[in-house]
């Protein structure tokens, strides 16, 4: 009989033929895992707001007879747009105030909301009818009265208004990230629209009633832990008379719904660039 000496026994050549196997088949699926990225955090973003967040002034609607008004080319759906990870819900009507706002709109953030814009105020204080009475009046008192009565809401009533609606989204949507978007100055003073139209008196005073609001609008938002996406500087240059490309329509008499609002290139060359860069 041969001799065994210096043999390892059976038992330790299974076990290290057995560790040898589960080493070679571990080590690919290692090397798998290694390799394996995560899946992405869902994003989501939900754009709230009024008619400067969807279509009037850009003269394109997914369905002119909605009231709503809603367009391809505003600010909330070019950014979505470039953003594919996100889902996007598009709550944005035109006419909405706050109380429509949080009762309409805000039912459409859920927890899982990564990302919302809120842009509402302007109804709340009678923008439009400030800038219809300053259109139909030959009087500049009328018009700088109605401004005045604006501003006076704006800075009476409003806040608490945006209180409750911000406090609203903030517990519809708690981990979100909250951009408030402010609004423009309509109109370049002493600038080239010439002497038909309104005069600087009152293109001064409505341009002071944006001043007013986007000032509520930001304490608002910095109370609330929000962001404000202030449009101003960016649109000033690309303002009704400035002479250059302008960023807002003017007067439209056939449709006064497309009048004083941001047109394409206010969306894509104004407000979009400013989103981006507060919202990444």
């Amino acid at each position: 009989m041969r001799s065994l000496r210096g043999r390892r026994p059976l038992t330790s050549l299974f076990a290290a033929a057995a560790a040898a196997c589960l080493a070679f088949t571990a080590a690919p699926a290692a090397q798998a895992a290694e390799g394996k990225a995560e899946p992405a955090a869902a994003q989501k973003y939900v754009a709230l707001g009024d008619s400067y967040a969807v279509g009037p002034g850009t003269g394109t609607y997914d369905n002119p007879d909605d009231p709503c008004r809603r367009g391809p080319l505003t600010y909330p759906r070019l950014w979505a747009q470039a953003h594919s990870s996100y889902s996007f819900v598009e709550a944005s009507c035109s006419g909405a105030t706050t109380a429509e706002l949080k009762a309409q709109q805000v039912p459409q953030l859920t927890a899982d909301t990564t990302l919302a814009t809120v842009q509402v105020g302007g109804n709340d204080v009678g923008f439009v009818e400030v800038l219809k009475n300053c259109i139909l009046t030959l009087d500049d008192k009328d018009c700088i009265a109605g401004v005045e009565a604006a501003k006076a809401a704006a800075t009476g009533s409003l806040p608490g208004a945006l209180a409750d609606t911000y406090g609203a989204v903030k517990a519809a949507a708690p981990n979100a990230k909250v951009i408030v978007v402010g609004y423009p100055r309509l109109y370049t003073i002493g600038g080239d629209c010439g002497i038909l139209g309104l005069s600087d008196a009152e293109r001064t005073a409505l341009n002071s009633a944006a001043d007013t609001l986007d000032g509520v609008l930001a304490d608002q938002a910095s109370k609330a832990g929000f962001s404000f996406l202030d449009p101003r500087s960016a649109f000033d240059p690309h303002s009704i008379c400035s002479g250059g490309s302008q960023w807002v329509t003017s007067l439209e008499w056939s449709d006064l719904d497309e009048s004083y609002h941001p047109n394409q290139a206010g969306h894509r060359d104004g407000y979009l660039p400013l989103l981006n860069a507060l919202a990444g």
